[in-house]
């Protein structure tokens, strides 16, 4: 029986090709956990996609779905509105337009709808003009390339972001952390630690925990000065610093630096800040269309053809073979 005054949520999915099964799972699921916990249905949900066909995840599961663009279009005057529209995305969400998909997204959130990104999401969103001045979540793997081509939004490597009836999250588990945010929003404590008992899970993360593991777990790297310094060069690809300047940061001498990188890291601390650069260009080529000689300035490299003589030497091809390569793979 359903309480009187009640909360009660209503949900779309969308789906796009190629979304992550796993953001999506974890998305859906603590809705149906908190509804069991509740007795009533205060969370309700269907699936769309563009023309209300199954829809493939990047795993290759087709997901079926319960109505197409043009019937959600219909439903935003009537009883059927949805109080939250999701999108679900995945691989290649980048290279996502679809100017129906973006103008109905615009309508929902001018009528008060709340709307939400799963995993690259907000390469849709933003796509739509729905994130300037916004703060929003990515995947860190993405991260380089949104930044790049939606310099008006504030993203961040963070787990989560709400912002102003927008929720952006950054895919995988973070989209359980963001639900239950939701659901704590809605109700209270209690519930969120029931449903997180029922799920096998101890805490409910903050938005800003790490996306990725700390440098130390990642890289194996035990030595407090040497993290610092990659730390450093992490934070300074598009003008990198000079071994000067970092050993004057640290408190280092520059050979002390290059010693500690040849023990820890088995090369120069030139040629890992070096291929940290490289490893940003090689995402910003698969995940934007930013021409190259940009990608080149983005990632600190002074010329075109400098830029192409290092990646082919760490990657074994050039910066044009990754982007055509990179083409030929999304048509095949």
């Amino acid at each position: 029986m359903t309480p009187k005054n009640a909360v009660k949520r209503s949900i779309v999915f969308f789906l796009i090709p190629d979304f992550t099964m796993i953001a999506f799972a974890t998305a859906l699921d603590p809705l149906r956990s908190a509804n069991r916990m509740l007795g009533y249905e205060a969370y309700s949900w269907r699936l769309a996609s563009v023309d209300g066909k199954p829809v493939r995840a990047s795993n290759g599961v087709e997901v079926a779905v319960n109505s197409s663009l043009e019937e959600e279009r219909k439903k935003m005057t009537g009883q059927d509105r949805p109080s939250m529209v999701i999108v679900c995305t995945g691989l290649n969400a980048d290279r996502y337009s679809n100017k129906t998909v973006f103008a109905w997204l615009r309508e929902e959130y001018n009528r008060g709808v709340a709307l939400g990104g799963l995993c690259t999401g907000a390469h849709v969103l933003a796509a739509a003009g729905l994130l300037a001045n916004k703060r929003c979540a990515i995947h860190w793997e993405n991260l380089p390339g949104f930044a790049e081509a939606f310099p008006k939004a504030n993203v961040f490597a963070d787990l989560f972001e709400i912002d102003s009836n927008i929720y952006t999250c950054a895919g995988g588990t973070a989209a359980l952390d963001m639900m239950l945010k939701l659901i704590g929003e809605d109700f209270d404590d209690n519930l969120v630690n029931s449903v997180c008992e029922q799920m096998l899970t101890d805490r409910v993360r903050s938005p800003s925990d790490r996306q990725r593991l700390p440098l130390r777990a990642r890289l194996g790297v035990q030595n407090s000065k040497v993290l610092t310094i990659i730390e450093l060069m992490e934070a300074n690809l598009s003008e990198p610093l000079s071994l000067v300047e970092i050993a004057e940061s640290v408190g280092l001498s520059r050979r002390q630096i290059e010693r500690l990188f040849r023990q820890e890291m088995g090369r120069s601390p030139a040629r890992y800040y070096l291929e940290v650069r490289l490893d940003r260009a090689r995402h910003l080529l698969i995940q934007s269309s930013m021409p190259v000689v940009e990608v080149a300035v983005a990632c600190g490299f002074v010329s075109a053809s400098h830029f192409s003589k290092c990646y082919r030497e760490l990657y074994a091809r050039s910066p044009q073979q990754e982007r055509a390569d990179r083409k030929q793979l999304l048509a095949a």
